[in-house]
């Protein structure tokens, strides 16, 4: 687990805050608290993929760019993509042009409707893999647990692609199915108010 990092209000935060301005409003207003909306979580888990082998930086940095790319990750609509749209992004610049994690995006949109006819909802899936409390825990000292070992599994098995367990613990982490701030960051009470308001969404 790294120092924390103290931004210029005075306050400490995630030590990863560090690594770029924009980490401090991404961290501050998304990072780690729970989401229950099916095409965020659907954007998410499709952007922690495009990140394997890359910098986050790189990834939120072209967010914007991936969102107009990817009708807004309405997976519905990103589930009618043919391959006159894959060569489309695969001219444009704005987005990571990777041609493997582009068709996995538009095979996991298609496994998203299935799961949605499954579950009932993307989030009524996902939120069956929040992390279990673990009072000895140290945040940000893994990078998979056995929830994103068993999420990524569970996955796999439906279809998806380019979802291994760390990539799964990155999205965890992030959609607020744990509370990973670390014990003096500002944010963790934060978090953890909210996923102690917060339902999760049942089948």
């Amino acid at each position: 687990m790294s120092q924390p990092f103290i931004a210029d209000d005075g306050l400490p935060r995630c030590g990863w805050c560090a690594g770029a301005p924009e980490f401090v409003p991404y961290h501050d207003h998304e990072w780690g608290f729970p989401v229950d909306n099916d095409q965020r979580l659907f954007e998410k888990i499709c952007l922690e993929s495009f990140q394997s082998g890359l910098s986050w930086r790189t990834i939120l940095n072209k967010r914007d760019n991936f969102r107009a790319a990817f009708a807004q990750f309405d997976f519905n609509k990103v589930a009618q993509f043919n391959d006159a749209d894959i060569e489309r992004l695969l001219q444009n610049a704005g987005i990571v042009r990777h041609r493997g994690k582009i068709e996995a995006v538009i095979n996991n949109a298609k496994c998203a409707q299935a799961l949605v006819k499954e579950a009932g909802s993307l989030a009524a899936f996902f939120w069956q893999f929040e992390a279990k409390p673990d009072a000895d825990r140290i945040p940000q000292s893994q990078t998979t647990t056995a929830e994103s070992v068993a999420l990524a599994k569970a996955l796999k098995k439906r279809g998806w692609k380019f979802v291994g367990p760390t990539t799964a613990f990155a999205f965890i982490q992030a959609m607020g199915l744990i509370n990973d701030h670390t014990p003096e960051c500002i944010s963790r009470s934060k978090a953890e108010q909210a996923r102690a308001a917060f339902t999760p969404p049942e089948n």
